[in-house]
Formats: structure tokens, sequence, C-alpha cells
């Protein structure tokens, strides 16, 4: 099975070694046929502690690292300027 991959902006990296990545999805709702925007942060291991708040970022899917963390730092899009 192929690993998930997920796109959005760093909110906290606070952590050592671990970054709150935010990611916004467009959903249709069923009944109303609405575009809502639904978020959800992801914790993801950052071994190098290269990323700052407001990042761009691609995350993919690993084996739990810890309790709460489940994904990697694939690569920085767009750094904040």
């Amino acid at each position: 099975m192929p690993k998930k991959i997920k796109q959005g902006v760093v909110v906290s990296n606070k952590m050592e070694k671990t970054i709150v990545v935010q990611v916004s999805e467009h959903k249709m709702h069923d009944k109303y046929k609405k575009r809502m925007i639904s978020t959800k942060n992801f914790k993801a291991r950052d071994d190098e502690n290269v990323c700052q708040e407001g990042d761009i970022v691609t995350i993919v899917e690993n084996r739990p690292i810890s309790g709460s963390v489940k994904w990697v730092l694939d690569k920085v899009v767009e750094a904040k300027k």
C-alpha cells in the first residue's frame, strides 16, 4: 500500500525534533452542496530542526515514532520569507 503524502503549513516547532503541520482540505457537504474547509493538525518528525513557523512542507506517513508522531518531514516546499 502506498504511503500517504500531505502538504501543509508549519504551525509550531517548539518541540525538539517535532513539528506540528496544519493540513487544510476542501470538502463538499453531502446535503447542502456547499464547499467546506476542514483543517487538521499532524505531528511530524523533523530530525534536523530546519522548519520554522509559516513554512509550507510535505509530510509522509511512517511507522509510529512515538505515541502521537506518525509522520515524517519529506521536504520544505516554500520557506517563510
